[in-house]
């Protein structure tokens, strides 16, 4: 097999650790000599009681903590603003992001903010980040995102529109894996957040331009993760095997779609996301059907491949097992419980056309989908899903 030059780039550290969280100040001091950390969360976690024992595991260890808890879903740039106002004025040296996608991906980019002059505006698109960052761990609470391990932040711009920090100041210097914080995910988000990781590992390895061994390898054993463990822990949330597989999934998912970029799926999520605040991961669920049928035109061998992986036996030929794969994958959205339709989620027909042009300009996904998506097959396609 000849192999075609690729680069691949990934954190420098990572411990998996049930319950490692209740140590985290240990674990973070014995690696870091900077003191005074901006935790970045959310309000819900701290409601949950779950960041209160972490902050004073890092006290006891000799930080200084200040805690920024308002990130929201798909965050704006104010959120952004707002958390790298706050470590200004606590004059951190370390970022520490725990919570969900959306906290990683603000404690990211609030890391790199405190270390440059470079305006947020000026960051958007690919390699536009300029100098350095401040050091940074990154500890994620659903299985899901993987951005614990990307290089890249997504926030919201607009009233619906979401743009793109994809460069590698964004790699974090260490994470932290444990699944122990994932036990309270309802299932609903679990559901969604497994989903949104499935949709990393086969968007990465079926991707046009920068499919290599080192992600397909990632991409396979997450999906092998994620799918053997999904219904499990939706139906058995305190279940530490599935939690654990799911997280760890998730992550190496977000390890190879780093590298080998998403395509078609998440491009057609993010309008649902912008203009119906549908949450990501459920997005990708809703989108993830109709876009691997229609991709099945030319993705076929690899959905043939992954048929394996998944352990899916139905046919002998790429075509039967490429069907039999796509058919394995809905039947894993239906058993977990996350609503199957657009119209579920309070979209309306009438919109379908804008969401369909919205979606056309997320060139910088589309041009990884192994098969075109002109706007009329985007229109298509959202048809399909409502």
């Amino acid at each position: 097999m000849t192999i075609n030059p690729f680069e691949f780039r990934t954190v420098p550290s990572m411990e998996v650790a049930w319950g490692g969280s209740e140590r985290l100040g240990d674990i973070v001091a014995a690696r870091f000599d900077a003191r005074r950390v901006l935790l970045v969360t959310d309000a819900g976690l701290i409601q949950s009681g779950i960041i209160a024992p972490i902050a004073e595991s890092l006290k006891a260890a000799g930080f200084k903590v200040t805690i920024f808890d308002k990130v929201v879903a798909d965050p704006p740039e104010r959120v952004v603003y707002a958390c790298a106002e706050a470590a200004r004025e606590a004059s951190t040296d370390i970022v520490i992001g725990l919570g969900g996608g959306s906290s990683l991906d603000i404690a990211k980019l609030a890391a790199v903010l405190l270390a440059s002059d470079q305006l947020l505006a000026d960051m958007y698109g690919i390699g536009k980040v300029k100098g350095s960052r401040l050091p940074l761990v990154l500890v994620p609470t659903t299985a899901g995102t993987g951005s614990e391990v990307t290089n890249i932040s997504i926030i919201t711009t607009g009233e619906t529109t979401k743009m793109g920090v994809v460069s590698p100041q964004l790699y974090a210097d260490f994470v932290l894996l444990d699944g122990a914080l994932t036990v309270g995910l309802p299932q609903l988000h679990t559901a969604a957040t497994g989903i949104d990781a499935m949709v990393h590992a086969i968007e990465a390895y079926t991707s046009k331009h920068k499919k290599n061994p080192l992600s397909d390898a990632l991409a396979r054993e997450a999906l092998r993760l994620l799918g053997g463990n999904l219904i499990t822990a939706c139906r058995q949330p305190s279940n530490r095997d599935a939690r654990e597989a799911m997280l760890l999934g998730a992550t190496l998912a977000g390890q190879a779609f780093s590298n080998s970029p998403v395509a078609a799926v998440h491009a057609l999520a993010y309008p649902l996301g912008g203009h119906y605040h549908v949450p990501h991961g459920l997005s990708n669920a809703l989108m993830l059907g109709p876009v691997l049928r229609f991709n099945a035109q030319a993705a076929a061998p690899l959905y043939a491949e992954l048929a394996d992986v998944l352990g899916v036996k139905d046919g002998s030929d790429v075509t039967a097992r490429s069907e039999a794969f796509v058919a394995h994958m809905q039947f894993l959205m239906d058993e977990s419980g996350a609503p199957r339709r657009l119209r579920d989620v309070g979209v309306t027909d009438n919109s379908l056309a804008m969401l369909a042009a919205d979606a056309m300009k997320q060139t910088r996904l589309l041009v990884n989908n192994p098969v075109e998506v002109r706007e009329e097959d985007a229109l298509a396609l959202y048809r399909e899903a409502f």
